[in-house]
C-alpha cells in the first residue's frame, strides 16, 4: 500500500470564489505512481469547501445565487458577533472540507462534466490551501 501526498496552493478573491483545481487533482493522480485506489481531495480550514459540478458559466453562477438564497449573510446568526463570516461557516459545513474519488489503472474517476472545485465561503480574499493524498497500489 502506498501514500502519495501534495498540496495546491493558490489565493482567492474572497466570498464565493470558485477555483476549478481539476487538472491539477488529475496530475498528482498520474505522477503518485498509485494504480488502483483512492484520492482525497481536502482542505483544512472552516469556511472553504470541495464540490464537484459542471464548469459552466451559467451552472456556476446558479450554484452562486442557491448558496447565497440557501444561507443569506446578515441573519442575525449568533457567531457574527465574533467576525461577521457566520454565513461562511454555515455553508462550508453544508458543502464540506472534502470529496473521495476512485483511482482506476493510474487514473482519477470522473464524471465527463464532473469537475473538482474549491469554493470560497469567506468574506475576503484568502490565501488557501488544499491537501491531495492519493492511497492505493
Amino acid at each position: 500500500m502506498g501514500v502519495h501526498t501534495e498540496e495546491l496552493h493558490f489565493s482567492t478573491r474572497g466570498e464565493i470564489d470558485l477555483v476549478d483545481i481539476t487538472l491539477e487533482v488529475e496530475r498528482i493522480v498520474r505522477e503518485s505512481g498509485i494504480g488502483s485506489g483512492q484520492v482525497l481531495v481536502f482542505v483544512p480550514g472552516a469556511t472553504g469547501a470541495i464540490v464537484t459540478i459542471e464548469h459552466e458559466s451559467g451552472l456556476l453562477e446558479d450554484f452562486k445565487r442557491a448558496l447565497k438564497e440557501l444561507i443569506p449573510r446578515g441573519k442575525g446568526y449568533l457567531h457574527d458577533r465574533i467576525d461577521d463570516n457566520a454565513h461562511s461557516h454555515l455553508r462550508a459545513t453544508l458543502l464540506g472540507a472534502s470529496q473521495c474519488f476512485p483511482v482506476v489503472n493510474g487514473r482519477l474517476v470522473r464524471g465527463t462534466w464532473q469537475q473538482i472545485f474549491f469554493v470560497e465561503l469567506d468574506v475576503r480574499s484568502r490565501h488557501r490551501r488544499v491537501i491531495v493524498q492519493v492511497v492505493g497500489e
